[in-house]
């Protein structure tokens, strides 16, 4: 969309959206940060995360607010796909989705993740980042994708598959090795 008609849909004038952003990445970084304000709370206020439940409980709580809060949050899906479409002519605008939601989470997740040592894990950064990761696969082939209509997945059964995933992790023996 030119910057023309984003005025037009807004019911502005196009000087006046210029004199609130400088340009179109402009506009697009302070969409970002308005869409992602409510969508991480979960995950970056520090209340969110009750640090009392047993961590199986509480991580399943979490995926599956992320998930049913997301997956029926069209603007954050379309932002999604923006951002995936975008992030080549507006590298800007991918830094900002990462420093403002992606950061933020995935620090949060590890923090919380490495205050529960009867996980056993042995990276929680890199445990965060598996979590997140299988998030982000989901919502993008089941639901930016379409995939549900192509290869369905419930979505208790994926975060119930991925919770014992994580339990089981830190229960596994540690193979890891910095030598090869």
């Amino acid at each position: 969309a030119s910057m023309a008609r984003i005025a037009t849909a807004a019911g502005v004038s196009k000087p006046t959206l210029y004199s609130y952003f400088q340009d179109k990445e402009g506009l697009f970084v302070a969409l970002i940060q308005h869409l992602t304000q409510d969508n991480s709370r979960l995950l970056t206020d520090p209340s969110a995360l009750d640090m009392a439940l047993p961590p199986n409980q509480m991580l399943r709580r979490m995926v599956k607010s992320i998930l049913k809060d997301s997956s029926h949050n069209k603007n954050f899906l379309t932002l999604m796909r923006l951002i995936i479409g975008e992030s080549e002519k507006f590298p800007t605008l991918a830094q900002t989705f990462v420093q403002e939601v992606s950061k933020p989470m995935l620090e949060r997740l590890a923090a919380y993740l490495g205050a529960h040592p009867q996980l056993n894990l042995p990276d929680p950064a890199v445990a965060a980042r598996v979590i997140a990761g299988t998030v982000v696969h989901y919502l993008i082939t089941q639901e930016i994708m379409h995939g549900d209509e192509i290869f369905p997945m419930d979505v208790d059964r994926m975060v119930d598959g991925l919770i014992d995933l994580v339990m089981l992790a830190g229960d596994a023996p540690q193979l890891s090795s910095t030598a090869d």
